[in-house]
């Protein structure tokens, strides 16, 4: 986050949870220049202008998402470097305060923390959760509710074989080599990765669905649980999975198509569009508890009479085996 703060000046590091639909948006990374597309980090960093920061506001995002992948809650670390005599603002306060100031209606900042000025929210991350939407029994575009457009994979078939997309996804279970499943132009140096969980479940009737059309469509879901992916791993392994729900690969295909390692084969090409992906979540060690309970995020932050203890925050640190980790969709 380039130098220190100026002479008299206090500068405070958050991590911040914000969600938005990607619909509208050249993926998550700001777009630089005078180019039409905007990215997320752009609205963001223009909402953070009115916190009036010494120095610019910059967002490091968690995890990169492309064009049209959702996120019901993604994260990055700010400094915001506040004038001499100026108390940080507290998370609650910075929340509220960038929510108003924020001009897309998609996104929306769910939560803020103080850490340690050496936090960084991508390499601290230890795990990342995506979900994938599938509806079935939608044969025209237009037989897709329109709440429901662009929030998931709408499929003509009927019937996918879930059992096998079940023993198909145990193939990638663990730690693998996972190049076949890698799109070109991954910033990786190293394409093994720990894949933990992958999961295929039916989903509940969507609410957005007239009672009239839920005996015909029916919604499916996949989650895939990692520290990192590989550039539009996730994507790619959907499309594989659907592969073998619709009876075009069998679940020996998938573990053979992983253990080739070539992207470019013939099936593995296939990528699962952007628009049915989410990123469920991001965590950090030590930070499972304040997710769950905002008010120790407070107390953390509070000598014993309520009073904020000036560098508190600065005790909290997370810590990554991997220095490289980093979440790309």
């Amino acid at each position: 986050m380039g130098s220190g703060p100026a002479a008299g000046t206090v500068r405070a590091r958050y991590l911040v949870y914000f969600q938005y639909v990607g619909t509208d948006f050249n993926g998550v990374a700001a777009v630089r220049g005078a180019q039409r597309a905007v990215g997320v980090q752009n609205y963001l960093e223009e909402a953070a202008e009115r916190l009036k920061s010494v120095v610019p506001v910059k967002f490091v995002i968690s995890s990169r998402t492309d064009a049209g992948v959702h996120a019901l809650s993604n994260a990055a670390h700010l400094d915001v470097q506040r004038r001499s005599g100026q108390p940080p603002f507290s998370p609650e306060v910075l929340t509220q305060a960038l929510n108003t100031h924020l001009k897309h209606p998609a996104i929306r900042v769910l939560q803020a923390f103080r850490v340690h000025s050496d936090f960084h929210a991508r390499y601290a991350a230890t795990s990342r959760t995506y979900l994938y939407r599938l509806a079935t029994g939608c044969p025209r575009p237009d037989q897709l509710s329109v709440f429901e457009r662009n929030r998931c994979w709408a499929l003509r078939a009927d019937y996918l074989d879930v059992a096998a997309m079940q023993e198909a996804a145990q193939h990638l279970l663990g730690t693998h080599d996972f190049s076949a499943f890698q799109s070109a132009g991954s910033p990786s140096t190293s394409s093994v990765r720990t894949l933990r969980r992958a999961s295929v479940s039916p989903d509940p009737a969507s609410p957005f669905v007239l009672p009239q059309e839920s005996r015909r469509l029916r919604f499916w879901t996949l989650e895939f649980e990692s520290q990192s992916f590989l550039y539009r791993q996730v994507r790619r392994m959907t499309a594989i999975l659907v592969a073998v729900g619709l009876r075009t690969l069998t679940p020996t295909e998938v573990k053979v198509i992983l253990e080739s390692r070539d992207p470019l084969g013939r099936h593995q090409t296939r990528v699962a569009p952007a628009h049915g992906l989410f990123l469920k979540s991001v965590l950090y060690e030590g930070l499972r508890d304040l997710a769950r309970n905002p008010s120790y995020a407070q107390q953390e932050n509070q000598g014993p009479e309520g009073r904020e203890t000036p560098g508190q925050p600065e005790d909290l640190r997370w810590e990554t085996s991997d220095p490289k980790a980093g979440g790309l969709e």
